[in-house]
């Protein structure tokens, strides 16, 4: 009998510690979510701080733009205080306009927020009326500006045309100076080559006893040369000769202490005025 006794207040225990389980599982489904809920609504709240402060510090900036501006304009017969007005007044205008876009994403976040608590509606309000009131001043400088100094929008004016002007003369001349150097390289340019009869046959130099008889030659076989610095070639032979026309006092064809031919050009304008191409017969 105490057997049965001791067994079924086992059973009974287990069962209290399994509802007791299931509670406890239950309960803290709706503690997670509960903290799921405020955590979003943190997050949520985050956002729309985050951007309310950048709408402030806006505000601010342009503010301390302001006052630049207003102490640049006290001397209107310098340049450089007339740069500084125009870059503050860009700037000006530039973060006007992205406050502006700042408070209609504002505007958008908190209607679409859970919070719909009056005082975070009065902070964006009067975040509005703050950027309101700055638009206005800014309108009175720059009205103030203009009646001070009418001279400013005409320099500005005047400074980007001279340098729009400056710009596309110095890429003239940059143009200008590429086309003279082709030109000039162009000039001085000229092509030398030496070889057997049998070399310059196969390549097209040499065709029926009639140097460069057409342009169905290879080119790539001659050396480049300019001819101001080039005025001395070796032939590398005992025995050579020049198939291309060049006037006769315009060089020297002698032999080095080896006995091998060399090409004195003594005069290169006069030397390469019949042709740019020299061909030299070697063996």
């Amino acid at each position: 009998m105490k057997k049965i006794i001791i067994i079924a207040a086992g059973i009974i225990m287990m069962s209290a510690c399994q509802n007791q389980n299931e509670g406890n599982d239950r309960l803290q489904q709706q503690v997670d979510s509960l903290q799921a809920i405020v955590d979003n609504k943190d997050a949520e709240l985050n956002d729309i701080i985050v951007t309310m402060t950048e709408v402030q510090t806006g505000i601010r900036r342009i503010a301390e733009a302001e006052g630049r501006v207003t102490v640049a304009d006290g001397n209107k017969e310098s340049a450089s205080q007339r740069e500084i007005i125009r870059d503050n007044m860009q700037y000006i205008c530039e973060a006007m306009q992205q406050n502006r876009d700042l408070l209609a994403q504002l505007r958008e976040k908190l209607n679409a927020s859970r919070f719909k608590g009056d005082k975070l509606k009065a902070l964006v309000d009067g975040l509005q009326t703050q950027v309101e009131e700055q638009n206005y001043r800014i309108q009175e400088l720059q009205a103030s500006l203009a009646e001070k100094d009418s001279t400013i929008v005409a320099q500005i004016v005047r400074i980007d045309s001279l340098n729009k002007s400056v710009g596309e003369l110095s890429e003239q001349n940059a143009q200008q100076s590429t086309t003279l150097a082709q030109q000039d390289k162009q000039l001085n340019t000229a092509w030398f080559v030496y070889g057997t009869k049998a070399e310059l046959k196969e390549q097209g130099i040499l065709k029926d006893g009639e140097v460069l008889k057409d342009r169905q030659f290879n080119k790539d076989y001659f050396t480049e040369i300019d001819i101001r610095n080039m005025k001395d070639i070796k032939t590398y032979s005992k025995s050579a000769r020049i198939l291309t026309t060049h006037p006769e006092d315009s060089y020297l064809l002698t032999r080095d202490g080896n006995g091998e031919y060399e090409l004195h050009i003594s005069n290169p304008s006069r030397f390469w005025s019949v042709s740019k191409y020299l061909v030299m017969q070697v063996k």
